[in-house]
């Protein structure tokens, strides 16, 4: 179904408890693959040709023939690859920056 644009906690609810998601929106394709959901891009080309390479995302314009084909296609690999980061840049800064006020430097 088709929704009205949503607020972020309620949009992360809907990625939470859907199968796939369908949009035309660069940042939801990452999204997406984070919440390890399969996305189909509306549009004829990505910003994020990994995500395609990686089979979590399939690139379909607005071809109905091509959307119904990706809403039938084998689903993604089970192994999400770590595409832009683990998450823990922040743990990894601080400790260096500990580093560096202990000795001085």
């Amino acid at each position: 179904r088709c929704i009205e644009p949503t607020g972020h906690a309620e949009f992360v609810a809907l990625l939470d408890a859907c199968t796939v998601l369908l949009t035309d929106s660069g940042g939801l394709q990452k999204e997406a693959l984070w919440a390890g959901k399969p996305c189909i891009t509306l549009r004829d080309e990505t910003e994020w040709p990994e995500t395609v390479a990686c089979g979590w995302n399939t690139v379909t314009g607005a071809s109905q023939e091509k959307i119904l084909a990706a809403l039938s296609s084998e689903p993604p690999p089970p192994a999400r690859p770590v595409l832009y980061g683990d998450g823990a840049a922040a743990s990894r800064m601080a400790a260096i920056m500990a580093g560096f006020l202990k000795s001085g430097s």
